[in-house]
């Protein structure tokens, strides 16, 4: 391994077509990987390799690849100064159906590159992209794509950087011309121009002075940049107010370094990747103020044995950690576990512990990932990614560690799926197969959740819209020759509870022998707020108040999973339960007839009998909508949200469109699209996301209830 100073883990997202997969294929031309560039419209994308990627052009699986890059360069060119820098780069999809590829990416990079269009600035997938980066911390650059597009405007989607996404977006460039005649930009700290030579496809560049009609304005954005980053550095601050002029290129760049790593502003920059033009400073700003390994926070992980924390620091000779983020089945080399290795060392054909099977497992091979190829390495240090064969059990989230220091990382948070489809194999020979396939694409995605209809048969697929499970079936036939016959997609409605009771249940069982016994008193409802906000993606808050021994300890846990396991149906439709508490404080035992089984069926008794107490309500996945329109057919489509029980929650003009923000239940918004074509004479666009679970008016609960009992009427 090289100097882990000079190791850049990056991963290139944004709201959908913003222009991700073109950035890192012009990323991966200038670094010499590919040579030639393949465009996501031609299918030639090298990070787009999956079939159904090449002929919809859309990203749906996130892609590794890695690379190097030489800097500094000087023009274009290497000098004595210049490093090799290492790259691990993951191009991420856009469609938020695909959301949980950009949250596992986030939890194993050091940094991020957000691309927003100049023309759609801040659109609905970058707020939720901006808000996984937050969530695990994540240094980012801003940069603006399509500034040859017209109505792009570099500093109106700087502003609502600031606005909408609640950063400090700091300009480190402006644009030279915009639309049609964008050909370069102003480096505000050197003060210098860049143009871009067309002829050798942006590959080389000149440097000119500041044109003389943006003199005034590179002054003002200068002095921004250096109020903005002066505070990272006393003697910069010194400088600024005394004589701004003294202040180095060199003390520039360190402190918008610090600031970036501290997640204080978010240094933004411009160009156009599809005319090729931008890219290369951009990886020049990744060297410069993207962290390395080294500079982030050390790992820190808990101790299963005692308890506590302990810290892995980003080096090869302390003891191997890391994090499996993502699981790919492979035609040729079977199942692959892409994995963040945060410390140590690991050879080809050595054991690693598994803490969540408690398994060693053997690693036969491991590989650095181009897109879908693999290139063998003999082994993997601290700060590297990569992707190992030979497990035997492996899940998104698990984590891998030396036999001799057991620690467990923090996993990452996976989104519930919001919507379901019914599925049924077409002929005999399919039932076997697809039991493979569900059980292998369950393995890939965490998003997507199997559970068999009780009442019907049928296998239910869960997944994060209409899109993603569209995919899944998709890939069943493709990749695993399953045919399938589907039903219409359901709302993956949820149940919870409004108020706590207190409630006693007793199991007494005598039937010759041994008997059952078990007594538990507890209190019931919904779980404290505090307490969800402190577990985040946790749903059960079990507190055990039992004093005296009235319940020995060793029935504790039969009692937590036998209320954890009826959280899977609830007692108004047998949907999911969310959001419950359970403190059991009070009951007895059978020093004969009592045993974790009894204590598990009266725990699973209790719920039934507690949920009916505790007015169950029905919950509706809400989506967080957005439309674009043009002024003409604003009227028409704010009635029709209006009548799908849409909630407006405001207005905004974009680029002589209007921008129409909503809350619409999920159960509302199929078929939307097709709706809005026809209302708009097919001008008008639309996204559209989770945002929460909201309890469903009283009439639209009783036809869900009555729908779901008149199916299991009609099954038996």
């Amino acid at each position: 391994m090289a100097d882990l100073r000079l190791q850049r883990n990056f991963g290139i997202a944004a709201h959908i077509d913003a222009g991700k997969t073109t950035t890192t294929e012009r990323i991966l031309r200038y670094t010499g990987m590919i040579h030639k560039i393949g465009e996501v419209h031609d299918g030639g994308a090298t990070t787009d390799w999956m079939e159904q990627e090449k002929e919809r052009g859309i990203t749906i699986t996130s892609a590794a690849v890695s690379c190097q890059w030489q800097f500094p360069t000087v023009m274009g060119k290497a000098d004595a100064n210049t490093k090799k820098y290492y790259f691990n780069i993951i191009d991420t999809p856009g469609h938020v159906d695909f959301t949980v590829e950009v949250e596992r990416s986030m939890r194993v990079l050091d940094g991020l590159i957000a691309l927003f269009s100049a023309v759609d600035g801040v659109e609905p997938q970058s707020e939720t992209v901006w808000r996984q980066a937050n969530r695990y911390k994540v240094p980012r650059i801003g940069f603006v794509n399509k500034m040859d597009r017209s109505g792009a405007d570099f500093l109106n989607v700087v502003k609502q950087v600031k606005e909408m996404l609640g950063a400090k977006a700091v300009p480190l460039q402006l644009p030279i011309g915009a639309e049609d005649d964008f050909k370069g930009v102003v480096d505000l700290i050197t003060m210098k121009g860049v143009i871009w030579d067309m002829a050798t496809e942006g590959m080389t560049f000149q440097n000119i002075p500041v044109p003389a009609d943006m003199q005034e304005e590179a002054e003002f954005w200068r002095a921004q940049l250096i109020e903005a980053v002066a505070e990272y550095d006393d003697k910069l601050m010194e400088k600024f107010f005394e004589d701004p002029n003294t202040i180095s290129e060199d003390e520039v760049h360190e402190a918008i370094r610090k600031a970036t790593i501290d997640l204080s502003i978010v240094p933004m920059m411009c160009g156009s990747s599809f005319k090729n033009k931008g890219v290369q400073t951009a990886l020049d700003a990744v060297c410069r103020y993207l962290p390395s390994p080294v500079d982030i926070e050390d790992t820190v992980g808990i101790n299963p044995e005692t308890g506590a924390e302990e810290v892995r620091k980003a080096d090869p000779k302390a003891p191997f950690a890391a994090l499996a983020f993502k699981i790919m089945t492979d035609p040729f080399v079977g199942r692959l576990a892409f994995f963040r290795c945060y410390s140590g060392h690991l050879d080809a054909g050595s054991y690693v512990k598994n803490m969540r099977s408690g398994k060693n497992e053997r690693i036969s091979r491991i590989m650095k990932m181009f897109a879908n190829k693999q290139n063998p390495i003999d082994f993997i240090e601290a700060g590297d990614i990569g992707a190992a064969v030979g497990f035997k059990e492996i899940k998104t989230g698990d984590t891998l560690c030396d036999e001799n220091h057991p620690i467990v990382l923090e996993n990452m948070f996976i989104p519930e799926p919001v919507i379901a489809i019914a599925i049924e194999p077409k002929t005999q020979a399919d039932v076997d197969k697809m039991g493979m396939a569900i059980a292998k694409l369950v393995e890939e995605d965490p998003t997507l959740r199997v559970n068999t209809d009780e009442d019907t048969g049928q296998t239910i697929l869960r997944g994060m819209g209409e899109l993603h499970l569209e995919i899944i079936i998709d890939r069943m036939r493709r990749e695993f020759k399953v045919e399938v016959n589907q039903g219409a997609p359901q709302v993956a409605y949820k149940e919870a509870f409004r108020k706590s009771v207190e409630h006693r249940e007793v199991l007494k069982k005598q039937s010759g022998g041994r008997g059952k016994f078990a007594d538990i008193i507890f209190e019931f409802g919904p779980a404290d707020e505090e307490w969800l906000k402190a577990n985040e993606g946790q749903q059960f808050q079990f507190v055990n108040d039992i004093f005296g021994g009235s319940i020995p300890r060793e029935f504790v846990p039969a009692i937590q999973k036998g209320f954890q396991t009826s959280m899977t149906s609830g007692v108004l439709a047998n949907f999911p339960v969310e959001n419950m508490k359970v403190r059991v404080f009070d009951g007895s035992f059978h020093a004969v007839d009592s045993d974790s089984m009894s204590f598990e069926l009266c725990a699973k008794a209790g719920f039934r009998e507690a949920a009916r107490k505790a007015s169950p309500v029905l919950l509706e996945p809400i989506m967080k909508v957005e439309v674009i329109t043009p002024d003409q057919y604003m009227g028409d489509v704010t009635g029709d949200l209006n009548r799908r029980r849409g909630m407006l929650e405001g207005m905004d003009s974009r680029n002589n469109a209007q921008v129409i923000k909503a809350k619409v239940p999920l159960s509302e918004m199929f078929g939307y699209v097709t709706q809005l074509r026809s209302l708009s004479s097919g001008r008008a666009t639309s996204t559209m996301e989770f945002s929460h679970y909201s309890p469903a008016p009283n009439n639209i609960a009783e036809e869900v209830i009555a729908k779901v009992k008149g199916k299991a009427k009609v099954e038996d």
